[in-house]
């Protein structure tokens, strides 16, 4: 019996609020019962990637990320303002070797990056 990849989950300080910002980035529902311990987004069509779980933890985000997801894509700069408007901040802005990508923070200080593509 192999294992299959059946999610990721993320620490977060509000569950539910960091649930709400992470399915509006993915365009995506929070399942029914999410509070501020426990909310899951739902992975959607098959294409959309994994379902995505968060969890509340008394630890506030420490130096590393709990998590470092990669977004990308093809409007780079129209994304980059939506992201902006759901509550992410930019963080830095990288070119190298004809990649071109941006670190943000989420609502909740956990880095992430949009890559265009």
């Amino acid at each position: 019996m192999k294992s299959t990849f059946f999610g990721a989950s993320f620490d977060a300080a509000d569950a539910a609020r960091a649930a709400q910002f992470w399915a509006a980035v993915l365009d995506r529902k929070v399942a029914d019962g999410a509070d501020e311990h426990d909310a899951v987004v739902e992975a959607g069509d098959p294409g959309s990637g994994p379902r995505l779980a968060f969890h509340q933890v008394p630890e506030a985000k420490s130096v590393k990320n709990r998590f470092h997801p990669d977004l990308i894509t093809s409007d780079y700069e129209g994304e980059t303002a939506r992201l902006l408007a759901l509550g992410a901040t930019k963080i830095n802005e990288f070119q190298r070797n004809g990649a071109r990508w941006t670190t943000f923070a989420d609502i909740e200080g956990n880095e992430f990056d949009l890559i265009a593509g």
